[in-house]
């Protein structure tokens, strides 16, 4: 529960401290008097966007500092573990709000982000204002109420869970599918290419060889002469160069002994004579295998002409490169066909989930309908109770596409005279009507949630007299087990307080500023009285507000 709310710098609010009772805390004011301050003021550290203008005096910062009660909140501890934030029995949420407009948030003096305090005040108040009765009409809303009273919380965080991962598989299988409709399409291009250049069955560097290999025939004639040559001047003619190096080292032989140098020259005279010798040999070899082979050179060309094709179509220069394109064309033809594994895989995966969640809600599904007849009846007698005898609720459940909350639809539907014609609540219900008729459910629906707080931002608009008894009763009623802090006009709500703060204003200091007090039990008849008679309450008035407090 809120224990304590610490205003400074905010709105026409220099600085309020607010101590707030456990059960119902009325709290009461002129109209202007700085209550929907206060309220907006609170919103902040619920997580509402925040605003420069509010800050009061520009040359310091404004803030505004809830403590909370949350000792044996499940919830609210399971959120502070989650992200790493202290656990206390006594939870502090500050806000704070820069001149410049720039917002912070802490809780337990932790830096937090708008979101996690949002999520985390979610779980510890419920704010509802006059104006927030448009949320009654809204889908969402109206299933977050049965779900509630059904008890169907755990049921719905596993058929989430299974929704959630069946959305992703869709997606998943969306984004596969397209994908191999793509590659489907280019696929057969792509098989055409591989087989073209399979068919080819190119080696590595085979048309480099094959350039050289036709270089090396075209020439051939040219090659072989020079060949012959070679080999006819060096051992062919009738004093061939290679017998002459022979015998001028025979010349040579005897005298080696008697100079240091005719032995070196002897060397080198053998090492001619047997290079040119081997020579000789070499050039006789290679002129028996080169020739002019017609059919080689023929066979050469088709072979390069496809090769050259292959290049050209290819964009590229070399057989390495057509190589790397077959590789490539083999690896996305590889490709679509896992594609078309994965595929199955995935629709597989999708059907078990699909069949965990459609289990989940049936179950659901099952429950809300259990529901239905007792809330409606429930409802429809707290309407009695605050006024609206001849008003009537009713829930229609319509199956529908799988979704958040399963594969149901709610609409509350309303009948305000008993007409039997039942129109959705939000075309039909006055103001007045979605004040009391949220009181209401909001009565039933606290019984099924661990929320600590309710706070009612003057939702008895537009009822007085029994009507506004019955409210009371009601909000007294859900006081025994929860806060209630309640802004009402109405003295029969006020005369049920268990704590009655007046907001007023103070022209002190010559500045009108926001005040706030806890009124003593005199304080408080003589203010119900006046809410009941005006500025100068009689004393009937006075009596009035005394009973009033007593019932």
């Amino acid at each position: 529960m809120l224990q304590e709310l610490h205003i400074q710098n905010y709105a026409i609010i220099d600085e309020l401290v607010i101590s707030f009772h456990g059960g119902l805390n009325i709290i009461t004011g002129e109209t202007g008097a700085g209550k929907s301050i206060l309220m907006g003021a609170l919103s902040l550290i619920l997580g509402e966007r925040a605003d420069s203008n509010v800050v009061l005096n520009k040359e310091k910062k404004c803030f505004v500092e809830g403590v909370f009660h949350a000792s044996g909140k499940h919830a609210v501890t399971k959120f502070l573990q989650e992200n790493d934030l202290d656990v206390n029995d006594e939870l502090v949420i500050r806000r704070e709000i820069a001149v410049s407009g720039k917002s912070r948030a802490f809780v337990n003096d932790t830096p937090v982000t708008l979101n996690q305090l949002q999520e985390l005040s979610g779980k510890l108040v419920d704010l509802h204002r006059q104006f927030d009765t448009v949320s009654l009409g809204e889908s969402g809303f109206q299933m977050a109420v049965i779900d509630a009273m059904a008890g169907n919380e755990a049921v719905l965080q596993k058929y989430r869970k299974a929704y959630k991962g069946w959305l992703e598989i869709n997606n998943k299988l969306a984004i596969l599918t397209e994908r191999r409709s793509r590659e489907t399409r280019e696929m057969d291009y792509h098989q055409f290419l591989f087989n073209e250049l399979e068919e080819a069955a190119l080696k590595e560097n085979e048309l480099e060889n094959l350039e050289s290999e036709l270089e090396l025939l075209n020439n051939a004639e040219g090659i072989k002469a020079a060949l012959s040559n070679i080999y006819e001047q060096l051992l062919g003619q009738d004093k061939p160069t290679v017998q002459l190096m022979k015998q001028l080292l025979q010349q040579l032989q005897p005298y080696t002994s008697q100079h240091p140098q005719m032995g070196e020259l002897a060397t080198r005279l053998q090492a001619v004579y047997v290079e040119l010798d081997d020579v000789a040999s070499e050039a006789g070899r290679l002129q028996d295998k080169i020739g002019f082979e017609a059919a080689r050179i023929e066979q050469i060309n088709d072979r390069l002409n496809t090769g050259y094709r292959l290049l050209k179509k290819h964009s590229v220069k070399s057989t390495a490169s057509l190589l790397e394109i077959m590789d490539e064309l083999s690896a996305k033809l590889s490709d679509v066909e896992q594609l078309g594994d994965s595929i199955n895989q995935l629709e597989k995966e999708r059907q078990q989930v699909a069949d965990e969640m459609f289990q989940h809600a049936q179950v659901l599904s099952i429950a809300r309908k259990k529901l239905i007849q007792s809330f409606e009846k429930q409802v429809n007698d707290l309407l009695t109770r605050v006024g609206m005898p001849n008003a009537r609720i009713k829930v229609q459940l319509e199956t529908a596409d799988a979704g958040m909350n399963g594969t149901d639809t709610i609409d509350f539907l309303f009948d305000a005279n008993k007409s039997n014609q039942f129109s959705p609540i939000r075309k039909v219900a006055s103001g007045g009507e979605l004040s009391r008729l949220m009181l209401c459910i909001k009565s039933l629906v606290a019984g099924k949630m661990d929320l600590p707080t309710l706070i009612f931002d003057e939702i008895d608009s537009g009822i007085s007299g029994e009507a506004s008894r019955q409210v009371a009763l009601i909000m007294k009623e859900l006081s025994a087990a929860r806060q209630i802090l309640c802004i009402t006009h109405q003295p029969q709500i006020a005369g049920k307080a268990d704590q009655h703060l007046l907001v007023y204003k103070d022209n002190a200091a010559k500045a009108v500023r926001t005040r706030i007090r806890v009124l003593a039990e005199e304080e408080r008849i003589r203010a119900i009285a006046i809410m009941l008679g005006g500025d100068k309450p009689s004393t009937a008035a006075m009596d009035n507000a005394r009973e009033m407090m007593v019932n």
